[in-house]
């Protein structure tokens, strides 16, 4: 889930698209992976009650601090060094409805308001998932997610699906074809990962929720317009998705110029058990069209006119980006396991949608409480590694910056941001979190830094039978 809160980098509003649709992945990652890892029996004879509908409601505040660090010098888009408090907050509805035994619709609306770090700027791997590119404070209510979800039935065999955030309880095909269309995030679909994908409840940094090198089509508060395919099979799914990209970079307007500007995306899943324990692993790839530009142009007419390079300069409509990723995830115990990813990016065209990463290496674990009698609560840890192309890190040393990074100069080297976290249920439905980041090599900066980052995060969230009368 990502929410922006106002209008800095990345998310973007309606357009066009209409169709019907899927939802294997708008499932939150731990209830995706129980439903999909293990193949579920068929023709169940006490299949799971269908809900008609469903209401979840979920808000989520976290507060942040750093301090001073090693500064030489700095720009216009640089984390400032002094020391910041911040506080973000979003409130989300989310509402389920079947339409028919195989088609439902959600609705999802939304509030999001806070301050990022220097008003989100100055970290590639920036350090709150809750508000990428946020600098209003003031909250404002938004369309989060409107989108319709058909199944196509390939087979007799059915699987076991629990209430959830967009997910209607009840049973499914097992084999199927899925459609979705309307307003959503990509994330709700792609890059997948049990253990680091939702930073309500996870880790919060933007490139350990999601690959930091897909630069995935999406408005400044980080939702789209498009259309989501999916094959489901027993142990494999396929997706294949299309999407509006912004107008501008991490602009709020979405590019109706859907044959000439959009961001396609593809993923292969492979799920398994290894001596009952579940596992997955997920290949992505993406082309994006925009109204972009390119770092090695930028830098040839700063040459020819001694100006400082500004790859804004550049752009022209259809320009194409490309990358790849690797997600994979297992359980190694039953209340441990490991996550790793790995991304990828040309490296040539500006950083337009997510945030300004080439490369990417994550490793981290999760541990649950079970073992000191606190089975609601997790301790986990991770390491990401983010850097960019030769060509992006000359375009940054000679002054140029992206839509949130930037320090005038660069001695480059790679952004190493190592995150942990406790979460701990309080009691029914409301969680609370401390989390610690220490980001090196601010922006690919070798000469800033490092800064410590701690962070409280609230986190409550109720469903439909929360407020149901008991029997």
């Amino acid at each position: 889930m990502l929410n922006r809160a106002n209008i800095r980098p990345t998310r973007r509003v309606p357009i066009m698209l209409l169709s019907f649709g899927i939802m294997a992945a708008a499932q939150s990652p731990s209830a995706q992976q129980s439903a999909d890892a293990a193949p579920p029996a068929a023709d169940t004879t006490q299949p799971a009650e269908s809900e008609r509908w469903n209401l979840y409601y979920q808000a989520t505040s976290i507060g942040q601090y750093h301090g001073t660090f090693t500064s030489p010098y700095s720009g216009p888009f640089s984390l400032q060094n002094y020391s910041e408090r911040d506080v973000s907050i979003t409130t989300t509805l989310f509402f389920g409805l079947r339409l028919s035994d195989l088609t439902t619709l959600y609705f999802d609306p939304e509030i999001a308001g806070g301050r990022g770090f220097s008003g989100v700027n100055g970290l590639a791997n920036s350090s709150n998932g809750e508000l990428p590119r946020v600098s209003s404070a003031e909250p404002k209510p938004y369309l989060a997610r409107l989108y319709v979800s058909h199944d196509f039935k390939l087979g007799k065999g059915t699987e076991s699906v629990e209430s959830d955030e967009n997910q209607l309880g009840g049973s499914r095909p097992e084999i199927r074809y899925t459609i979705t269309a309307g307003r959503f995030t990509l994330t709700d679909f792609f890059d997948d990962n049990r253990y680091t994908h939702d930073p309500r409840t996870q880790f919060i940094g933007w490139a350990a929720m999601y690959n930091g090198a897909w630069d995935y089509a999406a408005d400044v508060r980080g939702y789209t317009w498009g259309w989501v395919h999916e094959l489901h099979l027993r142990n494999w799914s396929f997706r294949y998705a299309s999407a509006a990209m912004p107008k501008v970079a991490n602009g709020s307007q979405l590019d109706r110029r859907l044959f000439v500007n959009r961001g396609d995306v593809v993923e292969g899943e492979r799920r398994w058990s290894l001596a009952k324990h579940d596992g997955a692993a997920r290949v992505l790839g993406y082309i994006n069209h925009a109204d972009a530009g390119t770092y090695a142009t930028a830098i040839r007419i700063a040459e020819q006119t001694g100006a400082v390079p500004d790859v804004v300069a550049t752009r022209r409509n259809g320009t194409m980006k490309y990358g790849v990723g690797i997600s994979v995830d297992q359980e190694v115990a039953k209340d441990f396991g490991v996550f790793a990813r790995l991304g990828w990016n040309d490296g040539k065209t500006e950083s337009f949608a997510f945030t300004a990463m080439d490369r990417l290496a994550t490793g981290g674990v999760s541990l649950d409480g079970g073992r000191w009698h606190r089975p609601d609560d997790t301790v986990a840890g991770e390491l990401t590694v983010g850097g960019i192309s030769g060509v992006h890190a000359q375009y940054l040393a000679m002054g140029g910056h992206d839509f949130l990074i930037g320090d005038g100069h660069l001695e480059y080297g790679p952004e190493y941001v190592a995150e942990m976290y406790y979460r701990a249920k309080i009691c029914p439905g409301v969680f609370g979190s401390f989390d610690l980041q220490h980001d090196a090599n601010p922006a690919y900066n070798q000469a800033r830094g490092p800064v410590w980052i701690p962070s409280i995060r609230l986190h409550v969230e109720f469903g439909k039978n929360t407020f149901a009368k008991k029997p």
